[in-house]
This record gives structure tokens, C-alpha cells and sequence, in this order.
């Protein structure tokens, strides 16, 4: 039986309020923690270093796609799993074989415009993606179609290679250039995240 091909892409999608698109280009990477949904816990785990993602502002009007990050770091351990001051805490969760995992993502771009989810359903192109089939989901698998069309919707501008479909490939890092970088047309709040003076707070807010 053939290998199924790996994922173009994906779509990560997060409260503006908490963690939006702004607070990732201010930070350049974070941690993307906070799932806790064995379908998009599973996604995150099939991430490879060098693959793109869309992220996706939720709970918000209008919820929409508004830039683009990068995957620079596989999946590890969620720590706040097992911290029970954490919002985030699962106490079935056993410290030697943790439930829930994360990545580490970097800024790539925002869209020059957002993508609102009113838009994409109105697209047939996109008619079976994920997004409009299964809403809810946080974390989501994009086919090159896909991520094709939705740049396009957003003023952006792809390179000429995308991610590879083999892992070896898909670790030496595609550089990725969009046009016309701006202010999305979704607008966020503050950040309400503490700064740490260890490392960068994982960011907050991504289920």
C-alpha cells in the first residue's frame, strides 16, 4: 500500500487576546503549547523542522488566517501538563509518557490582508480543507492547494519550492519571501503573558 504524502502545510490556529500573530513577530519564535485535543495533538507531532503554517486568529470577529509561521522545532513535551498551577494542567498526565505535546514556531510574515473564514467557504477550491469541514480543530493539515489559494487571497506571495514531502528534505530550512508586509486586518489585544527571565513564556491561549 502507498505511503500517504505527508502534509503541504498546516494551520495553527490561536486567541488574538492571548497569542496573536503580532506577539510572534515580536518574539521571532515561541512555543506553541496549550493543545489539548488528541487530533491536533497528533498533527503537532507529525510536524517536521522547515514546514510552513498558517496562522488563524479565533474567537474573534472575523476570525481569519493572518500570517504565516514556520516549524523550528519538533514535537516535546508540553511542561505545563504537569504543572498544577497551569491552566493547562492534566493531572492523568504521567510524567513518563507525557499526553500532550508542542512545537516551537517562528514569524515568517503577515498577510498584506486576513482571510476571513466567511471568504474561504465561499472559495470551491476550498471546499474540503479541513477548516471548513471540521472548524474547531486547532491544529490542521494543508495541502499545497490550499496554502497556494490562501496566500494568494491574502496578498502574499509563496517561493517557488514549498516543503518537502520527505523529512530529510524538510529539514534544511525553505526560506520564504511575501510580499507587502503589514498590519493584518485583524486587530489583537495586549499580550497578557508575564515575561520570564529564563526563556520566553510559552505562548498562551492555543487549543
Amino acid at each position: 500500500m502507498a505511503e500517504e504524502p505527508r502534509p503541504w502545510a498546516w494551520l495553527l490556529k490561536t486567541e488574538p487576546d492571548t497569542f496573536s500573530i503580532d506577539d510572534l513577530h515580536k518574539k521571532g519564535q515561541a512555543p506553541w503549547d496549550g493543545v489539548r485535543n488528541f487530533s491536533a495533538r497528533n498533527r503537532l507531532r507529525e510536524m517536521v523542522v522547515g514546514e510552513l503554517a498558517l496562522v488563524y486568529h479565533s474567537s474573534t470577529k472575523p476570525t481569519a488566517v493572518v500570517g504565516i509561521a514556520r516549524v523550528c522545532r519538533e514535537a516535546y513535551p508540553d511542561p505545563s501538563q504537569h504543572d498544577p498551577k497551569s491552566e493547562y494542567y492534566d493531572a492523568k498526565s504521567d510524567p513518563a509518557k507525557p499526553r500532550w505535546s508542542m512545537v516551537d514556531v517562528e514569524y515568517v510574515a503577515h498577510l498584506p490582508r486576513a482571510v476571513t473564514l466567511e471568504e474561504i467557504k465561499q472559495v470551491p477550491a476550498l471546499k474540503e480543507m479541513v477548516l471548513v469541514k471540521r472548524p474547531r480543530l486547532s491544529v490542521q493539515a494543508v495541502t499545497r492547494g490550499e496554502l497556494e489559494t490562501l496566500v494568494a487571497m491574502g496578498g502574499g506571495v509563496l517561493p517557488a519550492a514549498g516543503t518537502s514531502e520527505t523529512k530529510a528534505a524538510a529539514r534544511a530550512k525553505p526560506t520564504m519571501e511575501v510580499a507587502g508586509v503589514a498590519k493584518t486586518a485583524t486587530k489583537s489585544k495586549p499580550t497578557k503573558a508575564k515575561k520570564s527571565t529564563a526563556k520566553p513564556k510559552a505562548a498562551k491561549g492555543k487549543r
